[in-house]
């Protein structure tokens, strides 16, 4: 435990951090995360945040040492994607049960889990997980893991970040060490070129990454290794030969890029993929960082040219959509980079943004909004449920662009909603991404439901009242006669 909590005050002390920095000493002890409030969900654990990073590694067994309960609660709650391996879809637990604590057979369970795991599937590698329970009764899995990796031939990487030690970001941060201690560096390769870079960061959700790649591959660039989307075991293994680094999300792998900075001397940049103006940046960046390097300064002409092309190509796309969407209203209700790098597409074909959230951006992030926006009051930290619903149902939105847990916000004020988070079902990140997302706001707020569901209900309208139209003398003698029998049971009932 005392190299845990030594591990946790370092990446606390994040000095590639510009918002740690400006922290004192005892602000930078207490990390990112804010205080929970009582009554209130907390979120993602710990485990949670590290099993996130590094699940998206497809050919690797995850080992989650826990009660069934711990994998069945984080298993799949990203929607990345895999271009070949399918073990990490494959749910490997230890299951412990009251029984197994009280004897004190965890350490024995897990060693015979991973032979297991090794005899039936044969993976590259195994990565072992810690959890509350586990490391609370004291189990030591990198022990284990050492004993195991001696006996079967094949590394078994400890993640030693249990729920209870903090959020899922600091989870995200501690997989990245996991990485760092365990796995980069430890394969030479035998192919390394001046056109190598890594991408940190990078999910893979819904396949999003696969509209960027072929980018890089026109511009005879190679991503050597993709952390953690789409990833596999050796290439994660000789990413410290990668001659520059693009980190996606800072907040969470940025002690990661740091480090690989410092120990191999690969720089990287923050950069983002969402949008057409950021996109072209990152190429920019990219090209860049690899001329300083040493590669050739002519991929910064073709690099230009490739931007030009495609920003063509995509506004053009674009354009199209104008004249539906000029003038409407885009409320997003997101974090990180999504708050601020989606905009510029929006705005430039006529979309209003009436409001961002900040909730989980940086500084930098807040920044480039309020660059963007020059609005403070578009900006906010975050919103209750309750001002969201008043917001949407007094039509001040014609869309929200939020995750899944706000969605039915949105619906109970028969507003057109889009997901945008991690359990979108359609890429957005690159050229072909952007245009991708301006179809489906497109396709969401001209949906013709939204004009049936805000139209008064059935029950709630008067009935037309209709003439009485003049009655046939049958009909008439029908009607008095159905009258005296009515009139006849009556006082029948009545008697008895």
């Amino acid at each position: 435990m005392s190299s845990l909590r030594a591990k946790i005050q370092d990446v606390f002390n994040e000095p590639a951090c510009e918002q740690n920095r400006g922290k004192d000493a005892k602000a930078r002890k207490e990390g990112c995360s804010k205080p929970l409030t009582p009554g209130a969900a907390a979120g993602g654990c710990a485990f949670d945040g590290a099993k996130i990073v590094l699940q998206p590694i497809t050919d690797v067994a995850h080992l989650i040492h826990a009660p069934l309960a711990c994998e069945g609660n984080s298993w799949d709650n990203r929607g990345a994607a895999s271009s070949g391996p399918t073990l990490w879809r494959t749910s490997f637990t230890t299951d412990l049960t009251e029984l197994d604590v009280v004897m004190g057979r965890g350490e024995r369970k897990l060693f015979k889990a991973i032979r297991e795991i090794q005899e039936a599937y044969g993976p590259p590698a195994i990565f072992v997980y810690a959890t509350c329970v586990t490391a609370l009764i004291g189990d030591d899995i990198e022990a284990v893991c050492k004993r195991a990796a001696e006996k079967f031939g094949l590394p078994v990487v400890p993640v030693n970040a249990p729920g209870f030690v903090g959020s899922k970001n600091l989870g995200n941060k501690l997989a990245g060490e996991a990485l760092l201690e365990h796995v980069i560096g430890t394969v030479e390769p035998d192919d390394a070129g001046l056109y190598d870079i890594n991408i940190l960061g990078e999910f893979n959700l819904s396949g999003e990454f696969w509209l960027v790649k072929p980018l890089f591959d026109r511009l005879g660039i190679r991503v050597r290794a993709c952390i953690p989307g789409d990833a596999r075991y050796l290439d994660i293994a000789s990413a410290h030969r990668a001659r520059a680094a693009m980190m996606v999300c800072s907040t969470a792998l940025i002690n990661l890029a740091r480090k690989m900075e410092q120990r191999w001397d690969i720089p990287f940049f923050e950069g983002s993929f969402y949008g057409i103006t950021d996109t072209s940046e990152a190429l920019r960046q990219i090209s860049r960082l690899l001329v300083n390097k040493g590669a050739d300064p002519e991929i910064l002409g073709r690099t230009e040219a490739l931007i030009a092309e495609e920003e063509a190509i995509a506004w053009k796309k674009l354009d199209a959509y104008r004249p539906r969407l000029e003038g409407k209203r885009v409320l997003l209700n997101t974090g990180g980079v999504k708050s601020w790098s989606v905009v510029h597409a929006l705005m430039g074909i006529g979309i209003e943004i009436v409001g961002t959230s900040v909730k989980k951006s940086t500084v930098e992030d807040k920044q480039r909004i309020k660059q963007i926006l020059k609005d403070d009051n578009h900006i906010f930290e975050q919103m209750a449920p309750r001002e969201l619903y008043a917001m949407l149902s007094e039509y001040k939105a014609d869309i929200m662009l939020s995750g899944g847990r706000t969605q039915f916000i949105a619906l109970k004020a028969k507003t057109p909603w889009l997901d945008i988070n991690q359990e979108r079902q359609h890429p957005y990140a690159g050229y072909d991404g952007m245009v991708e997302l301006v179809r489906q706001i497109d396709l969401a707020i001209h949906n013709p439901i939204w004009c049936q569901v805000r139209e008064p209900a059935p029950w709630d309208c008067q009935p037309a009242v209709r003439e009485e139209l003049p009655r046939t003398k049958s009909e008439t003698a029908t009607v008095q006669a159905f009258k005296k029998f009515a009139g006849t049971m009556a006082d029948e009932l009545g008697e008895c």
